[in-house]
């Protein structure tokens, strides 16, 4: 997977999340465990799917929790221990998985990346953008390298990311003590802030783009003739 596929997609699922309801609304690691299950033959451990997002046992739970809440996913004790709770997703949790990867392929401009892909295979690749945690203050950084070292303002990352605005103001403000970005007064207007990568910035978000670089999304197998 290359940076310019991640960010149209995770573009796309911002603009779509911010259009559900709060009660109905997923994180896009929610929406990628639903699409991981998807392509599970079998219900998976909980502590697998723990594994496959890199997350805490806890983290886990809650996420799990919530997705069993809305009726998306099975959770049932184990057959051999029943400490291990192992999860499956429901009829109602393919429906509505597939129903985000349409909304998700339908908010991706004509001529960006993956404008022409199909919701089938938008599962495949938020299950394998699923692996890959990426916090608001990373999407920045990936935001800003997309423009490919253009600085640029609040309301043009808020357009590129598909985040609200308080959220990517607070991120960019994060970002700034921690030196990886320079604010920087434009000379449009007193009140209009440019944002670009330090040095540190662009180190930082070299090592984001590995890890997305080394995501693999699967093909379907390959039927024969």
């Amino acid at each position: 997977m290359d940076l310019k596929e991640y960010m149209s997609v995770r573009r796309a699922y911002n603009v779509v999340r911010q259009m559900v309801d709060s009660e109905n609304r997923l994180t896009f690691e929610e929406f990628a465990i639903i699409c991981h299950l998807c392509d599970c033959d079998q219900p998976v451990k909980t502590s697998s799917i723990a594994e496959y997002q890199g997350a805490l046992r806890p983290t886990m739970t809650h996420r799990t929790n919530h997705l069993e809440g809305l009726g998306l996913i099975d959770r049932n004790e184990g057959e051999r221990d029943r400490r291990n709770v192992v999860c499956a997703v429901s009829e109602r949790g393919r429906e509505r998985a597939l129903e985000l990867a349409e909304l998700t392929c339908a908010q991706i401009p004509n001529g960006h990346a993956l404008s022409r892909t199909t919701p089938e295979r938008m599962l495949k690749y938020v299950d394998a953008m699923g692996s890959f945690f990426c916090k608001a203050g990373d999407l920045v950084l990936l935001g800003l390298r997309s423009l490919e070292g253009e600085s640029a303002t609040i309301m043009k990352l808020v357009d590129v990311l598909g985040l609200l605005q308080p959220t990517v103001s607070m991120s960019v403000a994060s970002l700034a003590d921690r030196g990886l970005v320079v604010r920087d007064r434009s000379a449009a207007g007193a009140h209009t802030t440019s944002v670009r990568l330090t040095h540190e910035g662009a180190l930082a978000v070299d090592e984001l783009v590995d890890q997305i670089e080394s995501l693999v999304v699967r093909r379907r197998p390959r039927t024969s003739a």
